[in-house]
């Protein structure tokens, strides 16, 4: 029979019934040559040209069905593996941009499925079976009730009844693994209520605390359930080892769209890491910079990932090059530096003082930026930094480096400077060393090799108030400095650099700036009213 239907289905996707029973064989009968020659191209077209498991619930839990029949094949994962790669296809751009986004759908639901009992053992919400048919809506539904998950114990529910004889006694809910205990009291829930922040921008600041609010939780999975979180959880990681996907990947991974179950489980954390690795290690801005929160008060995968995270199980290595990656890019440096060392100061140093290089170069940073104010604390920085040979060697570089600083900030030199054209930064550093530039006010750079390199340098010019920086190679990185460092900034003119909007929006902070040239860039329209509305 399911041969016999095999070819009406070459151009239409399986009604919902044929869809239940496809996945009752799919469970019964795994290992079934019609799985590979029948259901395959099935499926392949359903992640090629599906735009939404939303309204088709049983196409996905179909695919679903389907993988996991694969896996229990002799080969298991390698021919997951060579399926994901099949969908994929050999070049390295995947030509159907429906798969990703149809994979990371049916591997979310998955994994949320093998948490499911204990969800709704919870906060009675309604089961993934009642939302998909539409059975009860969760505005019928009891309010939440804080829990505490704990290891079935028969002792321990003995015991736990005669400690609460003389008081309202707990409800025990059963389930097949653990007891949910929910505790009738609203509480927590009104702490939880005044806690939650607004809506505004993300604030690195507020985005760095972790609220391990479920790392007391004990969570242990049936065989089958571990087998399915395995399964899915591998093809995530299958999907990160893509280029091309890896930045929506991120993207769809942000914010975290897993239950607090799941980061509760060491299991899950422990394997997803080498997902989080993977964005942590790719240069682009759009991969890594989905590592931090969507907004103020969330957490993200930085703040998971890093000390004191629920799923922090490493001695700060992941964080380390979180924070190497993201340095290179963050919006605002001195921000992101501010928000360390008021969060997250302890592994810094513990980590300089290993010999972390990155976190040696976070703690001459927080000195060099005096973002740290304390007299005792910038001592520790100092005698951690000096207790390793690259903490030495960094932390005499910026000895000299302050003293440079000193001298080309000394009152005196010229108030205007023009450079020759095609100077470099190497010939712009050398011209600034040579003497004092506290007067500074007017310097042009137009038609020169500059790059974003010289913002280093241009940042230490305390009076500048007009910068010329026409047809060079100056770029967002570099604008990100001089947002933050150059407050007395009144002409800045970018025409025919390679500034984009990433870089224009910094610009935005920019109070004293009345003109700004950004003619034959690649300034948005969107951006350009953005920017009307600061400037």
């Amino acid at each position: 029979f399911l041969k016999a239907i095999a070819p009406l289905l070459e151009n239409n996707h399986p009604p919902p019934d044929l869809c239940e029973f496809f996945c009752k064989h799919c469970r019964e009968r795994p290992r079934s040559m019609v799985v590979i020659e029948v259901f395959t191209p099935v499926v392949q077209r359903i992640l090629k040209h599906n735009m939404d498991f939303g309204k088709c619930p049983r196409l996905r839990l179909f695919t679903q069905e389907y993988i996991l029949a694969l896996n229990e094949l002799n080969a298991g994962m390698e021919v997951v593996k060579k399926f994901i790669h099949s969908m994929h296809g050999p070049t390295g751009q995947c030509p159907h941009p429906r798969v990703l986004p149809n994979l990371v759908a049916v591997c979310l639901a998955a994994i949320y499925s093998c948490y499911e009992e204990f969800i709704n053992s919870r906060d009675n919400s309604p089961s993934l079976k009642e939302i998909r048919n539409g059975c009860q809506q969760q505005c019928d539904r009891k309010p939440n009730l804080p829990l505490r998950l704990i290891h079935t114990s028969p002792d321990l529910v003995s015991q736990e009844a005669t400690l609460t004889e003389s008081r309202l006694k707990p409800v025990i809910v059963t389930s097949n693994e653990i007891h949910v205990e929910v505790e009738r009291n609203n509480t927590a829930n009104q702490k939880m209520t005044a806690n939650v922040g607004n809506d505004s921008e993300p604030n690195l600041i507020d985005c760095l605390m972790v609220s391990p609010t479920c790392s007391t939780m004990s969570i242990e999975l049936s065989a089958q359930a571990d087998r399915i979180l395995g399964c899915y959880v591998e093809i995530l990681k299958m999907l990160s080892d893509y280029d091309d996907w890896r930045p929506a990947l991120a993207s769809l991974l942000q914010p975290i769209p897993f239950p607090k179950e799941a980061l509760a489980h060491e299991k899950f954390t422990k394997e997803l890491k080498y997902v989080i690795q993977r964005f942590a290690e790719d240069p682009r801005q759009e991969v890594h910079s989905c590592l931090l929160s969507v907004r103020a008060g969330k957490d993200g995968w930085f703040q998971l990932y890093s000390p004191g995270g629920v799923a922090c199980d490493d001695d700060g290595e992941l964080f380390a090059s979180m924070v190497h990656i993201l340095m290179g890019s963050c919006y605002k440096t001195k921000k992101f530096l501010l928000s360390l060392a008021e969060n997250k100061l302890g592994p810094c140093m513990l980590l300089a003082l290993r010999g972390n290089q990155t976190m040696v170069e976070i703690l001459c940073l927080m000195l060099e930026y005096n973002i740290i104010d304390n007299n005792d604390t910038q001592l520790q920085i100092i005698s951690t930094l000096e207790s390793t040979d690259v903490g030495k060697r960094m932390y005499e570089q910026l000895c000299d480096r302050q003293r440079e600083l000193k001298e080309l900030q000394r009152k005196g030199g010229p108030t205007r400077l023009t450079l020759p054209s095609k100077s470099t930064d190497a010939d712009l550093a050398r011209l600034l060393s040579s003497g004092s530039f506290g007067n500074l006010e007017n310097l042009s750079l137009a038609f020169t090799n500059v790059t974003s390199a010289c913002a280093e340098h241009l940042i230490k010019l305390p009076s500048l108030k007009q910068l010329n920086l026409w047809s060079t190679q100056f770029g967002d990185a570099g604008l990100r400095l001089l947002s933050e460092h150059l407050t007395m900034l009144q002409v800045l003119n970018l025409c025919e650099t390679p500034v984009t909007d990433a870089g224009l929006l910094a610009l935005s902070s920019m109070k004293s700036l009345c003109s700004l040239n950004m003619n034959s860039t690649k300034l948005s329209a969107d951006t350009y009213e953005d920017l009307k509305v600061f400037l």
